[in-house]
């Protein structure tokens, strides 16, 4: 089983629907809310989900200097990823975004993800943990990350996670868990992506006859 770490700032955020992209029940993961510095995560136009890209990007995006805390992308970290899991959410997070290695601060101690049973909600804190205040003395993990590479389809409003849990994650992950992703988002966006790879086949087929 492979240990990778990835850091999860937008709806992967949320842990049904991790599961859901990933298609199996997270059990062998590990948890922990973190921070990433120096990076904003703004809204995707016309999207629920956000995007990330370097402060220097989202400081001109804004048009205005930011605080620290606006500066500060707070996500997940989440250990234990295998090949497959990765593959999966390559395929799922599509051509808007490129996988990259980040340096990420974890704000708590890791988690196994079984040991929340069904109460998945509870991962989702209602008073997110203070950032680091002495960041040159705080753990530093290294892990994959989105980074958002459509820079003019995103918004200068910074996207919020609790407003997100609060007005459309439901819809991402649907009702109770089962085999069958028809009906929510994550199953709508795979099978866009689905349909998009299988042109681009084609047409690079069409292309080399």
């Amino acid at each position: 089983m492979g240990e990778t770490y990835a850091f999860f700032y937008g709806t992967l955020m949320h842990p049904k629907i991790l599961e859901r992209v990933i298609k199996n029940d997270g059990s062998h993961l590990a948890v922990c809310p973190a921070a990433l510095m120096d990076h904003t995560r703004h809204k995707v136009k016309n999207e629920d989900y956000p995007g990330l890209i370097p402060y220097v990007q989202g400081r001109t995006l804004c048009n205005r200097e930011l605080s620290p805390e606006e500066k500060s992308v707070r996500g997940t970290l989440v250990k234990g990823l295998t090949e497959k899991d990765m593959k999966l959410l390559d395929f799922f997070e599509g051509p808007e975004y490129i996988r990259k290695g980040v340096d990420v601060h974890p704000l708590g101690p890791m988690i196994k993800l079984s040991e929340y049973g069904s109460d998945k909600e509870s991962l989702i804190p209602s008073i997110p943990p203070p950032l680091p205040i002495a960041i040159d003395n705080s753990p530093i993990i290294h892990a994959e990350t989105y980074i958002y590479d459509q820079f003019r389809n995103l918004d200068a409003e910074l996207w919020s996670f609790e407003t997100f849990v609060k007005n459309n994650a439901r819809k991402w992950y649907g009702g109770e868990r089962d085999d069958d992703d028809n009906g929510t988002e994550v199953g709508r966006r795979r099978a866009e992506l689905e349909g998009e790879a299988a042109l681009a086949k084609f047409l690079e087929e069409s292309a080399r006859a």
